[in-house]
């Protein structure tokens, strides 16, 4: 397998604030974001932050185009062969798979995305971009 690179989401308070702290205190460069969340690449490494107001656990999904994304999930970014047979695997061992999905189709950005929640309850996220280069790019 290839180098893969490391995605997490995290609830957040304040967007703008935590824009701010991870891109100019922390050194973080900016990448694709909404008014409803932002992703910044850490060292090669993707987080997403979600605004979600006071942290809450009540608030576990939110809305990314038609898709409903639970908001505390992390996950890892692949290649797409690599996605495709792990996905293949899960689904033919009867594990209890998301439907894959596309996302940000035709735009900067477009991957494949599906979801697994683990023996404790931690939704993990598995991605493969289109283009690699794309991960970080803003819109």
């Amino acid at each position: 397998m290839k180098k893969a690179e490391f995605h997490l989401a995290l609830p957040c308070r304040d967007l703008e604030k935590t824009k701010s702290f991870y891109i100019h205190e922390i050194g973080a460069e900016p990448g694709r974001y909404t008014d409803q969340w932002v992703d910044v690449n850490l060292y090669g490494n993707q987080i997403t932050f979600t605004k979600v107001g006071d942290f809450n656990f009540d608030f576990q999904n939110y809305r990314l185009g038609e898709q409903i994304i639970p908001s505390f999930h992390f996950g890892v970014i692949t290649d797409v062969e690599t996605w495709g047979k792990l996905y293949s695997k899960l689904f033919t061992m009867n594990q209890t798979v998301s439907t894959q999905a596309t996302f940000f189709e035709k735009k900067a950005g477009e991957h494949l995305s599906f979801f697994i929640e683990d023996p404790n309850g931690y939704m993990v996220e598995f991605k493969s971009f289109k283009n690699h280069d794309e991960i970080f790019t803003s819109w």
